[in-house]
C-alpha cells in the first residue's frame, strides 16, 4: 500500500473571503479555477489544486488527503481501515472529478482526525504564477508538504499510521516543554510517506484543538521567498505562532503563523531530504536547533518580567 505523498487538503470554513485574503497576498498562493459546486481551489503548482476551500459551519481542516500508488493500492487500503474499525466512505464519481482525481476515501484515524486517500492524480499545463511573486513551492514527488495532527490517544493512533496505513516512522521523540524534572513530556511521530520528505504527517501528544489539526507546512524554493512572506505576514497583521528557527529533526528552516480557522501554518526551506528506503528512526529531544520561539513562551516571558 504504497502512499506517495499528502495531495491536498480540505478546509471548511465561516469565512471564505479571509481564507482568500490569506491564500494569496499572505501565502503567495494561486487561486485556481473553481469547481461547480460553491468551493474555492487554489494551487501552488501543477496541480490543479492544494487547498479546497468550502464553506461549512465551523473553521476546522475536513481532511488531508494522502495519494496511492495505484488501484489496487487504494483498494488494499480501504480494506485494511475498514478491517481497523474505521469508517470508510466512498467518494462518488463526480466528488472524484472535482477533486481531480480517478476514485478517492474519507476516513479518520482513532482520534478522529479527517483523512482522504486517493490514487489517479491529475496535472494539468496552467502555469502557476504567484499574486506576491513566490517563485515557487517545493512539491513533485514529495508532495503538497505535511500535516501534523494531535493524538491525545497517542499510542493507539499511531499504530494506525504505522500498522494500518503504512506510515514509517522518521522521528520518534518525547518533547519536554517545562524545566520541572517531573515532566513526563509529550508523545510526537514524524513518518514519511515513500518519498524524500521528512515527514508528510506526524502527531503529537496534545488535546485535539477545535480546528481539527495543529499546523500545516508548504515548503518554498529558497529563504528570501520565505523572509518576504514574514513580512507579509507582520504587514497583514497575522498572528505569528512561532519566530523564524531551524529545527533539529528535518532541518527546516521555517516560521509559523496563524490561520483564519486558528490552526498554524508552517512556511518553510531547505529541509532534510531522507532515503526512504533506508532511512533508521532518530529520537531528537529538541525541537529547534535555533529560533522558533512560541508565542506561548514569548507571553510566559513577558508575564515574568
Amino acid at each position: 500500500m504504497a502512499i506517495r505523498a499528502l495531495g491536498y487538503v480540505v478546509i471548511k470554513t465561516t469565512q471564505a473571503d479571509i481564507w482568500d485574503t490569506y491564500l494569496t497576498e499572505v501565502v503567495g498562493v494561486m487561486r485556481a479555477a473553481d469547481p461547480a459546486d460553491g468551493a474555492a481551489h487554489y494551487r501552488i503548482d501543477d496541480r490543479p489544486f492544494r487547498f479546497r476551500i468550502e464553506a461549512g459551519e465551523q473553521d476546522e481542516l475536513t481532511a488531508a488527503a494522502f495519494e496511492l500508488s495505484d488501484e489496487a493500492a487504494f483498494q488494499a487500503m480501504a480494506a485494511a481501515i475498514a478491517a481497523a474499525g474505521r469508517p470508510v466512505e466512498m467518494g462518488s464519481a463526480d466528488e472524484a472529478v472535482v477533486r481531480g482525481v480517478q476514485a478517492f476515501f474519507r476516513t479518520s484515524d482513532p482520534t478522529g482526525n479527517g483523512l482522504e486517500f486517493f490514487h489517479g492524480d491529475s496535472r494539468d499545463d496552467v502555469a502557476f504564477v504567484s499574486p506576491v511573486g513566490v517563485k515557487g513551492f517545493v512539491t513533485g514527488d514529495m508532495g503538497m508538504g505535511h500535516a501534523v495532527f494531535a493524538a491525545p490517544d497517542f499510542d493507539e493512533t499511531h499504530r494506525f499510521y504505522t500498522d494500518v496505513v503504512g506510515f514509517h516512522d522518521t522521528d520518534i521523540p518525547r518533547f519536554h516543554f517545562s524545566p520541572d524534572p517531573n515532566d513526563p513530556g509529550m508523545g510526537f511521530a514524524f513518518m514519511h510517506a515513500d518519498n524524500g520528505r521528512h515527514h508528510s504527517v506526524a502527531i503529537g501528544q496534545v488535546p485535539v484543538p477545535p480546528s481539527r489539526c495543529v499546523h500545516l507546512m508548504l515548503e518554498m524554493q529558497d529563504l528570501r521567498d520565505v523572509g518576504r512572506c514574514y513580512d507579509r505576514m507582520r504587514v497583514g497583521k497575522v498572528t505569528e505562532s512561532a519566530s523564524l528557527g531551524t529545527h533539529t529533526n528535518d532541518q527546516m528552516t521555517s516560521f509559523y503563523m496563524q490561520t483564519p480557522a486558528g490552526f498554524d501554518l508552517e512556511i518553510g526551506c531547505d529541509p532534510l531530504i531522507i532515503d526512504p528506503a533506508s532511512w533508521t528512526p532518530t529520537a531528537h529531544q529538541v525541537v529547534s536547533e535555533w529560533g522558533h520561539v512560541w508565542a506561548w513562551q514569548k507571553a510566559m516571558e513577558e508575564a515574568a518580567q
